[in-house]
């Protein structure tokens, strides 16, 4: 046999044996056994991938199997989605349309892969139109049929566990992508597993060194964490016990990606982090209508033995999360004096909790009378694509931080319980009652005092909202609302009286710049906004049909000379309607075009820099930073968490480039560290000394304030990256009295 025959042998039994697993797994599921059908999308997706390979060299078939694999197996669905997950590209990457699929597998697989190919290729494209347009799609899909989303979801975790086979700077987008809308997402539809996965992986691509240390101290740490656990966890599993439970308790360990936030935000090492795990106890409940109580009696026992944390109790089960989550969370002193979080779930909370809407969908039925916080959630997203918004980057960010927002409850004045996102205000509540109390509303009362409408609410909050009829939408008004809701609703409202003036300054601007000789295009007009501090071509429109915009030399001025506004130079591109046949500008013939798939060495010789350095953020040598190409193919540097490099990670991909510092002991960049500490005589002199003489760095600035025996400072200085920082801040801390110094984020 020669040896391409058997690389193609020993390949057709690989793809064979991953079906095989995927076939054993669902049979060991609850579903009805449906194998004859999933044996057919398999034939069918196999043959149309045929000859089709991944980046990573690999047989293209064996990444649906994947996915149906993850579909099954992770998130507990049945035979349809398994089919439709192994179909899912079948639309995009060949010849086969969704009329083929409709006649070999019927009208609901192929409504699935219809749905998956329309949001295909992630959710954002190239232009900031398309992304909105695909993330509209998505979301569309999804409330129409969930199981849509929970597939991609599947194919992002895949796309993500392999991610290793692309270069560095798709990886930065694709990463870039994941955390900025489908963790989010994983979230809101309580796929915890997922999420948690999502955010670690990629974590683990934007910063691999972090990620590796903190594993390695996770392993490091695991005999002692043990030894904490055991003597934690022994009187309370003996107890138990005692009272005739059927339970599994354990420790979880806080993810990866967890971890490094709380060490970036606290500015702790790891050692300080001190809530690493959790511990969970699951219990077996027969009856339902039992799991409440038997909840609070775990909770009773655990509370009889360590003592609580006042403020510290969450209960998830009289009021579930938006996604579903149920539980009762407490926080009590170990016996090592450390505060451990201790989650109470019943089998099927815990269920619910791991696999999310899946499992919420599979023990709803037979209730479907009762809505969940999930279902008005999906409401309201077919809600927000009825009245979207005009502008593309502030619809994604509308709907991300409706994404992510932590709810509160209030109640209406009959006592019914309103779930609103954390901030929410008075006007929010009166959107999310009915639109026309929205419309009318004049103040509110909150547990019977009057307030105006920008009353942020809280949880508990009696509300009841004040009207009139002579009451009509404000523009203001936008700056009060926060749930997605509101904003969509008031601005529909508010785009019908505008109509007119902006017709209006649309035929003014039209004649002035045709007078002028001016082409308009979406770069143009994005200048323009900016540099008038205007978000929306709309409010431009507005202001110029209401007079309140005099075109003259100065808009003259704006569209020859360069953009004022900083950040606009990241956000230059189309945010509407691209025009294809507009031609991309050339870039300036002195500047090399940038090779985005090559590593770029970021250099400066005699002085003159290849790159810039992002004022938003200022990494330094030693950060992780990537790069993003200008429309000049400059190349400006940002650290890879910056919230800037977020969007254009999530916005522009093909503009970034990988990118590496040049070592250099030559060069010095500015940095910023942040000191707190308790005040005593002499404290001043000894940081200048540390700073100046011992570790003799450029300082540049020292500022401090003491107030009641407490001090807080900043110090700049000049460094060459980023291990000096970790030197400086080291040494400080072993100052008597200092009790942190840290790097300032910004």
């Amino acid at each position: 046999m020669e040896p391409s025959d058997q690389a193609y042998t020993n390949e057709e039994q690989l793809i064979e044996d991953k079906f095989q697993e995927l076939l054993n797994g669902y049979l060991n599921s609850n579903h009805r056994k449906k194998v004859e059908i999933i044996e057919r999308a398999f034939k069918f997706a196999k043959e149309a991938h045929k000859g089709i390979r991944r980046r990573s060299g690999e047989p293209y078939i064996l990444h649906p199997i994947a996915v149906a694999r993850i579909v099954s197996q992770e998130i507990g669905l049945g035979s349809t989605s398994i089919c439709a997950a192994l179909l899912h590209d079948v639309v995009e990457d060949t010849e086969y349309t969704v009329e083929d699929i409709e006649n070999h597998f019927g009208k609901k697989i192929a409504s699935i892969v219809d749905g998956l190919t329309k949001i295909s290729g992630g959710i954002f494209g190239d232009q900031a139109s398309a992304q909105a347009e695909n993330f509209r799609r998505l979301l569309l899909t999804m409330s129409e049929d969930i199981r849509v989303i929970l597939i991609k979801m599947a194919d992002r975790l895949h796309n993500m566990r392999t991610l290793g086979s692309m270069l560095p700077s798709k990886q930065y987008k694709i990463a870039g992508e994941t955390l900025y809308i489908y963790a989010p997402l994983a979230h809101r539809l309580g796929l915890f597993a997922i999420k948690t996965e999502l955010e670690d992986l990629a974590f683990k691509y934007e910063h691999p060194e972090a990620y590796n240390q903190i594993k390695q101290k996770i392993a490091e740490t695991e005999e002692s964490r043990q030894q904490i656990y055991n003597n934690f966890a022994k009187p309370i599993v003996a107890k138990l016990k005692e009272l005739g439970f059927d339970f599994e308790m354990k420790a979880r360990v806080k993810s990866i990606y967890s971890i490094w936030n709380k060490m970036e935000s606290k500015h702790i090492p790891f050692e300080e982090v001190y809530d690493l795990y959790a511990v969970r106890i699951i219990f077996k409940c027969p009856n339902e209508a039992d799991e409440k109580k038997e909840c609070w009696t775990i909770y009773s026992v655990i509370t009889d033995i360590y003592k609580l944390h006042p403020e510290r109790t969450r209960d998830w089960v009289s009021r579930p999360k938006a996604n579903g989550y149920k539980a009762l969370h407490l926080t009590v002193m170990g016996p090592d004096g450390n505060w451990i979080e201790v989650q109470i779930r019943s089998e099927k909370m815990d269920e619910i909790a791991e696999r999310g809407f899946a499992a919420h969908w599979k023990y709803k039925v037979g209730n479907s009378d009762e809505e969940s916080e999930l279902d008005i959630w999906l409401k309201t997203i077919k809600d927000i694509l009825e009245h979207p918004e005009p502008n593309a980057i502030d619809f994604l960010d509308t709907i991300k931080l409706n994404l992510f927002s932590t709810e509160i409850f209030v109640f209406t004045p009959k006592g019914d319980l309103i779930t609103l996102p954390k901030d929410a205000t008075a006007l929010d509540l009166a959107f999310t009652l009915h639109s026309d109390l929205g419309f009318h509303c004049i103040a509110a009362k909150v547990n019977h005092r009057l307030v105006p409408l920008s009353q942020k609410l809280h949880s508990g909050d009696q509300v009841e909202i004040l009207t009139s009829k002579s009451q009509t939408p404000k523009e203001e008004w936008l700056n009060l609302v926060t749930t997605a809701k509101a904003r969509s609703r008031l601005l529909a409202a508010l785009r019908k009286d505008r109509r007119k003036i902006i017709a209006k300054g649309e035929a003014q601007l039209k004649e002035f710049l045709e007078s002028n000789h001016i082409e308009l295009n979406n770069e143009l007009m994005t200048k323009i906004l900016s540099n008038l501090g205007l978000q929306h071509r709309d409010d431009l429109l507005f202001k110029i049909g209401n007079e309140e915009i005099t075109l003259n030399e100065n808009i003259k001025k704006i569209i020859k000379g360069k953009s004022l506004n900083p950040f606009m130079r990241y956000l230059k591109l189309s945010f509407g309607n691209s025009n294809k046949n507009e031609q991309p500008k050339a870039p300036a013939p002195q500047q090399p075009t940038i090779d985005r798939k090559q590593t770029y060495i970021l250099r400066d010789e005699n002085g003159v820099k290849n790159y810039k350095v992002a004022d938003c953020c200022c990494p330094i040598p030693g950060d992780d930073v990537l790069g993003y190409v200008e429309d000049d193919e400059t190349v400006v540097v940002h650290k890879r968490e910056c919230p800037v490099a977020m969007r254009l990670k999530s916005s522009f991909g093909p503009r970034l480039v990988s990118t590496r510092w040049e070592a250099s002991e030559a060069l010095s960049f500015p940095a910023k560290i942040e000191i707190q500490g308790i005040d005593r005589m002499g404290i001043l002199n000894e940081i200048t000394r540390v700073i100046s003489n011992e570790l003799m760095i450029d300082m540049r600035g020292l500022s401090i304030q003491a107030n009641e025996g407490v001090f807080n400072g900043t110090v700049n200085i000049m460094v060459h990256d980023t291990r000096v920082v970790e030197s400086l801040c080291n040494k400080l801390r072993k100052i008597k009295g200092v009790q942190k110094a840290a790097r300032c984020k910004e």
